[in-house]
């Protein structure tokens, strides 16, 4: 550990986590008492009450995260985990005031608990938000980095290190790599071999590593054990990949049964998360539909004043398990775009079974910022509500487009084809097929309320930048 660079070191997120975890709860702390302060002085005035109030519920709230595990740093700047504490300490929160008004008979104003605490938890959140982003930017540049020790054959190696520095906002930094033998590996997929298997606890302490990643079936289940006795003295971190490619989130759950651990995989989507889909496309895509329709209507007269036909096009797509629909979209193109498709094939720039063209002649004037700005997709709102489509979803395909699937391409016609969806928010028409199939497969196998949230959330900062959209 001595010879690790000081400015390494200091970068690491073994020191940053700390000064990063503290800021979060000052910040967390401070954002509820903001919100908090104006409802209390408005119901007591500059009374002991509101100073009271003020004080108390940053330190409730802030208690309550940290008892939901939001403040831990395996969750802190990235997935779902932390926002959901935030929101389940929110919801306790809320419960708790008002057993302890009804038990007290201490007046608690209702503007605070029904009002204060969700408009407190929304703005932790999207202040939560914006530090991660902050945390995202260092990660970009080589800081606040986990040191990271992957081991295992050299091809599980190579893959799981290849995913985990394609995502760097991950925080995880790949110093090297360990194979069962270094007697002629020096380098795996460009990595270091800083030792053997045997040597990953040794390799652990000089290298200052903080997580030890085990990929593949490389070690049994008693040598696992053993490695992680060895890594609590070291003080680093045990995380194994199980050999499951695009499984994850809540579709697995460890189960312990006469002294083994069960990884259970899901089958099947539970009913509950179904129906709490389906109210939320309903409830969610009337709103949206209501909120966009003065811009529907706008881009609807542009489209008929600056170029022959319909301001509107109708298309048939396939929805889920096979089933077509007609999709709605606001007409971006030429009336003869669909004939003059045969004679562009020779300049199609699409992915796979996809057509696309970046600056295609079939495209109108307004047809083109109407496409930058998803306007044109946004009629597929009254798909969402007629219970066509989901507001998340693999992008809906052509029938010619499925008839040319692989068999592992039929996956992804088991769930609602969506407005938007993993897709949208990675790239969208600058994705490969590959790329865009393993997006839709990997939501088809692990979606889920939070995620769907996230993406919407993501969407809007896709659409406004307008990447890789034509």
């Amino acid at each position: 550990m001595d010879g690790l660079d000081p400015a390494l070191r200091a970068s690491r997120w073994s020191v940053i986590g700390a000064i990063y975890r503290r800021r979060t709860v000052v910040l967390d702390a401070i954002v509820t008492a903001i919100v908090i302060a104006p409802l209390a002085i408005a119901h007591f005035g500059m009374a002991p009450e509101s100073i009271g109030i003020v004080v108390l519920a940053p330190l409730l709230f802030t208690s309550l995260t940290a008892g939901f595990r939001g403040y831990e740093l395996r969750s802190l700047g990235d997935g779902p985990a932390e926002f959901q504490a935030i929101a389940r300490a929110g919801v306790i929160g809320a419960m708790l005031v008002m057993g302890f008004s009804y038990v007290t008979e201490v007046d608690v104003p209702r503007s605070i608990v029904l009002g204060g605490g969700p408009a407190a938890v929304l703005a932790v959140m999207l202040v939560r938000y914006g530090h991660r982003r902050f945390l995202h930017r260092a990660r970009s540049h080589g800081d606040a980095m986990k040191r990271t020790l992957v081991v295992g054959d050299a091809i599980d190696v190579a893959r799981v290190s290849r995913g985990l520095m394609a995502a760097p906002y991950y925080g995880y930094h790949v110093a090297g790599v360990c194979v069962p033998s270094v007697d002629r590996a020096q380098a795996v997929d460009g990595l270091p071999v800083v030792g053997a298997i045997a040597d990953v606890p040794q390799v652990a302490m000089d290298q200052a590593i903080d997580v030890v990643v085990v990929a593949g079936p490389s070690l049994s289940g008693k040598a696992l054990r053993r490695l992680s006795w060895a890594l609590d003295r070291v003080g680093s971190q045990l995380v194994v990949v199980p050999d499951l490619v695009e499984v994850t989130g809540p579709r697995l759950t460890v189960r312990p049964a006469a002294g083994l651990s069960l990884l259970e995989v899901e089958v099947g989507v539970p009913r509950r998360r179904l129906i709490t889909k389906a109210l939320m496309d309903r409830v969610a895509g009337t709103a949206l539909m209501l909120l966009a329709a003065p811009v529907v209507a706008l881009a609807a007269l542009a489209v008929r004043l600056t170029s022959a036909g319909p301001a509107f096009y109708r298309q048939t797509r396939v929805g889920v398990d096979g089933a077509t629909f007609t999709m709605f979209k606001l007409r971006s193109m030429y009336l003869d775009a669909d004939a003059r498709k045969a004679e562009l094939e020779g300049q199609n720039e699409g992915a796979g079974v996809l057509f696309k063209i970046k600056h295609d002649p079939r495209i109108t004037p307004v047809g083109r910022f109407l496409r930058r700005y998803s306007i044109d997709e946004l009629p597929q709102f009254l798909n969402v509500v007629r219970g066509d489509m989901s507001l998340v979803g693999p992008r809906p395909p052509l029938r010619e487009e499925v008839a040319r699937y692989e068999d592992a391409a039929h996956r992804r016609l088991r769930v609602k084809p969506g407005l938007t969806g993993l897709w949208q928010v990675s790239g969208r028409s600058d994705l490969t097929w590959d790329e865009a199939m393993r997006l839709d497969l990997r939501y088809v196998d692990n979606w889920s309320v939070s995620m769907d949230t996230l993406i919407l959330w993501k969407t809007a900062r896709a659409v406004f930048g307008a990447a890789g959209a034509y």
